[in-house]
């Protein structure tokens, strides 16, 4: 791991020295999470340090549902603002962006607009239409088990990205299905906890942050760009106080053994999207359908994009099941070496770890969650990013007051 001594000049480590001098000036009195709040209200999140320029990516409103996946996928990003093409070139950023896209909200869509009783699905007669039909009523009834494995062969996925559903609907058809609408973004002058409270107890997976004086987004501050720069900040007083703790002193694992959700290694692969979609989670562990509580990997909602961009994962099988999937990701991902991050792999650390440790191991392996197991395997509890990122600061009464006001939750009956 790069230590501050090894990288005196990272954007990163500038910013943990950054909230070390103001750590050193807080008031004696205030507690040390009082300070951190403190120190992160003082600091604007325009100091936050820029994406690398490979992920400066932004998808036009008139593009389609399969030229944004594939953008997505070359980029190797999950998500990118959606520039409306009909906005004047002197636009507010608030006319100038109608939200975000993200590879499972795609894929969501579509199953949903397939289903026989949407106005938009395809004709009875086609093969995408009769796949669909058996994974719609499956979601209705809440199965998808082993009966259904058959609705997610290999020719479903072919009908699937072929049709012509797929190839014409554009972004901006379904921006009604975004998280947020209209689009919520921080201005350069708003403070890290802002930031912190949205990525964390208000559940954003990103922030854009935006430039009034040009109208454009500036930078997308992630979850994961949260921990890599925390895992820069190891040595310093602030992060030591508080890194040094135990798992169980901050009140972690917030996801214990018993409200895990998971699918078994027997399951159709889709049963686990649906799941996803469903609790609103990152990912899942995929079980063993014997042994316990022991798991055989992980399925991530980045997972989606080998569904949509990869067919020689699952042209050879009859059925797609959890284990078929982890198995073809796995062998695709070595032959694409350095095209993809690792996928699959289920990564675990014991109670006794502190939150330094954690943090480093979720930077270093660029993962999103991480399960607590114990020496059998078995595992105990679930850890996200967010659930780090919620135990670094509080949300102080009344601190965001009228800032939601004008800002819509995603309709009652979107599927994304």
């Amino acid at each position: 791991m790069v230590t501050m001594e090894e990288s005196p000049r990272s954007p990163e480590a500038k910013v943990g020295l950054r909230v070390e001098d103001l750590w050193d000036v807080q008031e004696a009195q205030l507690s040390p999470d009082e300070k951190l709040n403190a120190c992160f209200e003082s600091i604007p999140v325009s100091a936050f340090p820029l994406p690398p320029s490979n992920q400066e990516v932004e998808i036009k409103s008139d593009t389609t549902l399969a030229e944004a996946v594939k953008l997505l996928a070359q980029h190797n990003i999950l998500s990118a603002p959606v520039v409306d093409v009909d906005a004047p070139e002197d636009a507010s950023w608030i006319d100038r962006y109608i939200g975000i896209v993200e590879f499972a909200g795609i894929v969501v869509w579509i199953l949903h607009q397939s289903d026989p009783t949407s106005p938009r699905s395809p004709s009875s007669g086609s093969a995408i239409s009769a796949a669909v039909n058996g994974i719609t009523s499956a979601f209705e009834h809440e199965t998808l088990g082993l009966e259904s494995a058959m609705t997610t062969s290999g020719n479903f996925f072919e009908d699937l990205t072929s049709s012509q559903l797929y190839k014409d609907t554009k972004v901006h058809d379904i921006s009604g299905s975004f998280r947020w609408a209209p689009f919520l973004a921080l201005e350069r002058s708003n403070s890290f906890l802002t930031m912190l409270l949205l990525l964390s107890k208000y559940k954003m997976k990103s922030v854009p942050v935006v430039d009034l004086g040009t109208g454009r987004i500036q930078n997308i501050i992630t979850q994961s760009s949260v921990i890599h720069m925390l895992a820069e900040c190891v040595g310093l007083q602030w992060f030591e106080s508080w890194g040094t703790k135990k798992l169980s002193q901050v009140g972690l694992p917030m996801v214990t053994q018993n409200h895990i959700i998971k699918v078994y290694e027997d399951e159709p692969v889709l049963q686990a999207f649906k799941l996803m979609r469903k609790k609103r989670i990152g990912g899942l562990p995929v079980m063993k359908r014997a042994g316990g509580s022991r798991a055989i990997g992980n399925i991530s909602l980045q997972d989606v994009q080998f569904l949509l961009t990869a067919p020689e994962i699952y042209h050879d099988y009859r059925s797609i099941t959890a284990k078929d999937f982890l198995t073809a990701v796995r062998s695709y991902i070595e032959k694409h070496v350095g095209t993809f991050p690792m996928s699959g792999e289920l990564i675990t650390c014991n109670t006794d770890c502190t939150i330094k440790e954690l943090i480093q191991l979720l930077d270093h392996e660029k993962i999103h969650r991480v399960y607590v197991a114990d020496n059998d395997g078995n595992l105990k509890g679930l850890i996200t990013l967010r659930d780090i990122i919620s135990r670094l600061v509080h949300e102080p009464r009344g601190y965001f007051g009228d800032f939601f006001d004008g800002v819509l939750p995603m309709p009652p009956n979107s599927r994304v």
